[in-house]
């Protein structure tokens, strides 16, 4: 006898959670299915465990300048298994702050493993053996997990993927290779090279941080580097050997050159592919694409009543696109209106932006939003950019955090702003007011009437405002 619900939601991350919390808020029956524990990758071992590595491993490398400011200390060192019970507790807490709300709202959480059935119904196999539910509405959210790359030596002892990095207690990080300089190597590098490691980024593509503009990447390598952080790019690990320790052969792709590099672990961190195993039954299909379920744009499958959200089926996998894709999804269902924009169209613009911030917690944080000059440029629009060098911030001086900038892309006419970038201290807390400033389709002039406080990072929004001003009036 299947029991019967309004909403089921596979899948216990962001997507799922938020479409879970707001379902319920507008009177909906709701259960959530999980493998495992409540808050999916992202809470687990994801973001939350990777922010508060990033946040501990930053006071270590503070205190060890500390003399800068007048604060002297004998000895300074770090524990790496304390510093893993600190995420870990921070992680159950933000575990438990989405329990209280799944308790107050009635929502049903099991564990176990889901499979969608014909009629909309899914079967569930967990610790009290196999269950059935019934939905009106099912909602797919189930992430991603980590590629591993077939290359000789994957599957030896201290090759780990991002995952299993982050859940080991025990140090033994004096030399790392990180395989991948996208968003999550250069995280890992930041925190490993905070904790004195001797860290190498392999990256296959032409610069760090794959679309990502490429004057940002290109500042980005130069501030690792000059931290002691060896960068590859143009470049891959073809093969891993054991060798009183890790032999990774790195071969320029560009020379074909080999290079060897002894190293204690390797991080493989190449990338994420949509998690669906075991999701259809024999009696179930869905229309996919590279391993993702297709979607409309209400994020519908080819199934009415079933949808795919979040890194399952986004190209971009960000967690607050999933909540945001959800959000959008259960308004749908329940008939209200939208509260939520991933995109935006200027009033007189004919080009629809992105209004989603993509944010990289590196030393220094990297921030954008909308549109780039280059892509400007592709899509044949003329644009005005200013900027400003974050060196001559008063708070950046205060606290000798003085490499960075932010740029400002305005379209040259009408003087909206269609862009931002942000490379400098709290850049990833500043990007909303640009993200809501692109979504509302504000000018230059319109965003200079906001005051700024001093001394502040934000000081540096109203000077880059200023910059393409001044532009605007040769």
């Amino acid at each position: 006898m299947a029991t019967y619900y309004d909403l089921v939601i596979i899948g216990a991350g962001p997507g799922g959670y938020t479409a879970a919390i707001k379902g319920a808020s507008f009177g909906m029956k709701v259960a959530v299915v999980d493998e495992n524990k409540l808050g999916g990758i992202c809470i687990n071992r994801g973001c939350i465990p990777t922010k508060a590595l990033l946040h501990a491993s930053n006071i270590f490398s503070m205190m060890q300048h500390g003399d800068e400011f007048g604060v002297s200390t004998d000895f300074i060192s770090f524990d790496f298994a304390k510093m893993q019970d600190y995420k870990k507790r921070s992680v159950r807490r933000y575990r438990g702050e989405i329990q209280k709300l799944f308790d107050k709202n009635n929502i049903t959480f099991i564990k176990g493993k889901a499979t969608i059935r014909r009629e909309k119904t899914i079967e569930v196999v967990g610790e009290n053996g196999k269950e059935y539910l019934r939905a009106k509405n099912i909602i797919i959210a189930t992430g991603a997990k980590p590629i591993m790359p077939n290359i000789p030596g994957i599957n030896l002892p201290g090759v780990i993927n991002s995952d299993r990095l982050l859940a080991v207690p025990t140090w033994n990080y004096d030399r790392i290779v990180i395989m991948g300089g996208g968003v999550i190597g250069v995280e890992f590098a930041t925190i490993f090279q905070a904790l004195c490691s001797k860290v190498t980024i392999v990256e296959k593509g032409p610069h760090l941080l794959g679309p990502m503009d490429e004057e940002v990447s290109e500042a980005l390598k130069e501030q690792l580097v000059k931290k002691g952080i060896t960068v590859y790019c143009n470049a891959m690990v073809e093969e891993i050997q054991r060798e009183e320790g890790l032999v990774c052969t790195v071969r320029h792709l560009l020379t074909d050159e080999t290079t060897q590099i002894k190293t204690n672990q390797v991080v493989v961190a190449v990338g994420r592919t949509p998690y669906t195993e075991g999701l259809l039954g024999e009696d179930m299909s869905l229309q996919m694409e590279h391993g993702r379920p297709v979607v409309n744009a209400d994020f519908e499958t080819s199934e009415p009543g079933i949808y795919a959200i979040g890194d399952v089926s986004a190209k971009t996998q960000l967690a607050h696109v999933a909540m945001a894709q959800a959000t959008y999804v259960i308004e749908n269902l329940a008939g209200k209106p939208h509260t939520i924009r991933l995109e935006a169209v200027p009033n007189g613009m004919f080009v629809s932006l992105p209004i989603v911030p993509s944010c990289i917690y590196t030393e220094p944080e990297i921030a954008t939003v909308g549109l780039t000059e280059a892509k400007a440029g592709e899509l044949g629009m003329k644009v005005r950019c200013g900027v400003y060098d974050m060196g001559e911030n008063g708070k950046s001086i205060i606290a000798r955090e003085e490499h960075g900038f932010i740029r400002l892309i305005f379209e040259a006419y009408s003087n909206t702003i269609v862009g931002a970038q942000m490379m400098c201290p709290r850049a990833t807390d500043m990007i909303g007011e640009m993200a809501t400033a692109i979504a509302n389709g504000l000018t230059a002039e319109q965003l200079s009437l906001a005051m700024r406080a001093h001394p502040t990072y934000s000081e540096g929004i109203a000077a880059a405002i200023e910059d393409a001003m001044r532009q605007n009036e040769k």
